[in-house]
């Protein structure tokens, strides 16, 4: 996972490193235009699930959640770099940090887009992307969310789905830092590029190995 600048789409697909970062800071294409989120009543919740290029999209399109910010939580160094973590040593896990509105939408809802978005059977990675820093989790703001969490979880042990144990972490949230601002909306300032890294990484054809095919 070693970041390189590209200046062209065309060197980058002949060179791009699968592992998300790979593609480094390039102009952006687009914006990705958010309500404020200072509005009073809206909560917070941090998902962990491997690249957080890929974790944006899925909650950027629910009703309800107003903003999701990739950063960095779990480990013991202070503002850790992209490089920092990257490199595995702090400790931090890649997260998506959920702006939502509690009136508009569930806690549970987000938690399921999470585990679908997922493979919550193989510890310490996340598709092509291998490391703690890509472990999966739920790092819960309160009492409330653990609940929830431990109970989302128990109802897809109980299910049947899966032969292999869930690994998915379920631990409290620590101190969120936000990954470099090239980091926020790769999937809108960088289409081309993100689709290339999604596609090579696998993620997709997991996704439906674990969950089957979208309805």
């Amino acid at each position: 996972m070693k970041q390189r600048p590209f200046p062209r789409f065309a060197i980058a697909l002949l060179t791009v490193t699968l592992a998300c970062g790979g593609a480094g800071e390039v102009p952006a294409q687009q914006t990705n235009s958010r309500t404020p989120a200072n509005a009073p009543g809206l909560q917070v919740a941090t998902f962990g699930g491997g690249c957080f290029w890929c974790m944006e999209p899925p909650f950027d399109k629910l009703s309800g959640v107003v903003s999701t910010t990739s950063g960095y939580i779990g480990g013991t160094v202070p503002n850790p770099t992209y490089e920092q973590v990257s490199a595995g040593g702090t400790g931090h896990a890649e997260v998506v940090q959920v702006k939502y509105d509690p009136s508009k939408i569930s806690y549970a809802k987000l938690l399921e887009v999470f585990w679908r978005n997922i493979d919550p059977l193989t510890p310490n990675r996340q598709f092509c992307d291998a490391g703690s820093q890509y472990r999966s989790a739920v790092f819960y703001h309160g009492d409330d969310q653990r609940r929830a969490a431990e109970a989302s979880k128990g109802v897809l042990e109980r299910s049947g789905r899966f032969k292999r144990p869930i690994v998915t972490q379920i631990v409290p949230a620590s101190t969120f830092y936000p990954a470099e601002e090239y980091h926020q909306d790769y999937y809108l300032k960088n289409p081309r590029r993100y689709r290339f890294y999604r596609g090579r990484c696998g993620r997709d054809d997991r996704l439906e190995e674990v969950w089957g095919k979208k309805s």
